[in-house]
């Protein structure tokens, strides 16, 4: 909720960014105290921006509209390994079992992943739109970083990826040590190392060669008070806007079958 422009924060450019890559449903992980919170100011759902603004058309039936999903942290993983490279892997297994139990045909094949604590230029992203949903997977890159160099940026991953990454989340250590029939406790400071994996930690080894890779001109990584200060004094933040309200507000779906 740190806010970069008037009237607009981190978690709405992450929306917006998501919209503006394509994305067909849009799901946020947070801890089920702060989702009312957040869904008040978010709403239901975003206008497609290449709906939105390359349909001349005032009828908002020729429009689309982007459900926006919100995930709580399940509560075996509050204070255990609920680091933020955990969030993405737990949701984007409840995003496969939610879509998977209403049809096989809604079931993704691709993740995008936006993160609230980097900012990059979505019209950048929009131009990427193709690549992003194709067979390889998407890398959003920063003075020749990514999501493995510990910076905030966006990235695609599809079942392969998940793999790897949930067993890269796993290697953390839990409550006991040594072996069946031979364990005693680990010390309170070594439990569930995996609530301090960094981004590293989790997302290595990515595919690179063969991926497809936004170089991106405009790219702010915002997770200290020295980068924020960064950022508001770049010539960037004079110029960023929040996106026309008929785009993104909050709104709500009409209720079915209600009186």
């Amino acid at each position: 909720m740190m806010p970069i422009a008037n009237n607009y924060t981190l978690l709405d450019a992450a929306v917006v960014e998501c919209a503006y890559a394509g994305c067909s449903a849009i799901w946020i992980i947070c801890n089920d105290d702060t989702a009312p919170l957040l869904r008040h100011r978010i709403g239901d759902y975003i206008e497609d921006p290449s709906y939105y603004y390359f349909n001349t058309s005032a009828n908002r039936d020729q429009r689309k509209r982007i459900p926006i999903f919100w995930i709580p942290q399940h509560p075996k993983d509050r204070d255990k390994r609920d680091c933020l490279s955990w969030s993405v892997i737990y949701g984007s297994l409840v995003a496969f079992k939610v879509s998977s139990g209403i049809s096989k045909w809604t079931i993704p094949d691709k993740y995008y992943v936006s993160f609230p604590y980097g900012l990059a230029n979505p019209r950048e992203v929009m131009t990427m739109r193709r690549k992003i949903s194709s067979p390889n997977n998407f890398y959003f890159s920063s003075n020749q970083k990514t999501v493995q160099d510990n910076i905030y940026t966006s990235f695609t991953f599809g079942k392969e990826e998940f793999i790897k990454y949930r067993r890269n989340a796993r290697k953390g250590t839990g409550h006991w040590k040594g072996d069946y029939g031979n364990m005693e406790k680990l010390p309170l400071e070594d439990r569930w190392s995996a609530r301090f994996f960094e981004l590293k930690d989790v997302f290595n080894d990515l595919d690179l060669d063969s991926a497809n890779i936004l170089h991106g001109e405009t790219y702010f990584n915002i997770s200290s008070w020295e980068e924020y200060r960064n950022y508001m004094i770049s010539d960037y933040s004079k110029d960023i806007v929040k996106p026309p309200k008929e785009l993104f507000s909050y709104k709500e779906f009409n209720r079915v079958a209600a009186n």
